[in-house]
């Protein structure tokens, strides 16, 4: 049920809240939970509004598209975000230039080069195969339109994955499209499905340790294990679960929460 080796403030707190009690099964209160995880997304999400709009102000020339796909390697600890690496990432991207592509995965945190490289071949194969809007729609079901246009070639019975267009890759350039717009965002409920892997794989199991979920979460948590389509719906249903009982907060505010719970980021504490 408790974090083990908690590494930020949230996760903390969460474990004292375990040990309090006073919810199902002798788990924490889920009132005090959704409160902890709000608190924590409306911080994290200030760090992320702030990032992908610095990248998208220097890097104007370059298509939305795939700023908002090379920052979103970086949001699922795949790669540091600097400007040196977005700039790398939006060519391999656009024309996957050799050197752009493997001076990126000079960029990587410990899994090493390889997810950066593969995720960037595939995200280069899912562009020249799908056309998105030119830029980013202010509007939540023409984002999520968008979204089914670039699940689409994943879905089919007879779809060639590119290795790591996973559960995370395959939806998180949307995720980090909604921080474009702070206030479109902020009413989020069902119309983008956001990414269930990764810290929110982890956040969402130990939300279900602590019995506040229903069930587990499916689906696996790195992307380049076998891809469960059904896991993005089931999981994002899962997510609106959570959400019920608590005013005030979107499901972009609820992810924001599970990933701080789930993530085993080292600096994440400076991120609260």
């Amino acid at each position: 049920m408790k974090i083990a080796k908690p590494i930020n403030d949230l996760q903390r707190e969460f474990n004292e809240l375990c040990d309090k009690g006073g919810g199902m099964k002798g788990g924490p209160a889920r009132s005090k939970v959704q409160q902890l995880l709000f608190s924590g997304s409306k911080k994290l999400n200030k760090f992320a509004l702030a990032e992908i709009k610095d990248q998208l102000t220097k890097f104007s020339d370059r298509d939305p598209w795939k700023v908002c796909f090379a920052v979103g390697l970086g949001w699922g600890h795949l790669a540091k975000i600097e400007d040196d690496f977005t700039e790398a990432a939006t060519t391999a991207l656009e024309t996957l230039d050799s050197s752009a592509l493997e001076y990126a995965t000079t960029f990587h945190f410990e899994r090493g080069p390889t997810p950066i490289e593969q995720s960037l071949r595939g995200g280069y194969l899912m562009f020249q195969k799908v056309k998105l809007p030119e830029t980013i729609p202010t509007d939540l079901v023409k984002i999520g339109r968008a979204q089914e246009r670039w699940l689409s070639p994943l879905l089919g019975p007879n779809s060639n994955r590119p290795r790591y267009i996973g559960s995370w890759n395959a939806t998180a350039m949307f995720m980090v499209a909604l921080f474009t717009n702070p206030s479109l965002a902020a009413d989020l409920e069902r119309e983008v499905m956001l990414p269930p892997g990764g810290p929110i794989y982890m956040g969402m199991s130990i939300l279900h340790g602590a019995h506040l979920l229903s069930s587990k979460p499916s689906g696996s948590e790195l992307d380049d294990q076998a891809f469960e389509p059904g896991s993005i719906y089931e999981n994002n249903a899962l997510m609106a679960e959570f959400r019920k009982g608590l005013s005030g907060w979107s499901l972009l505010d609820v992810h924001s929460g599970i990933y701080m719970l789930g993530t085993r980021y080292p600096l994440s504490n400076d991120w609260l």
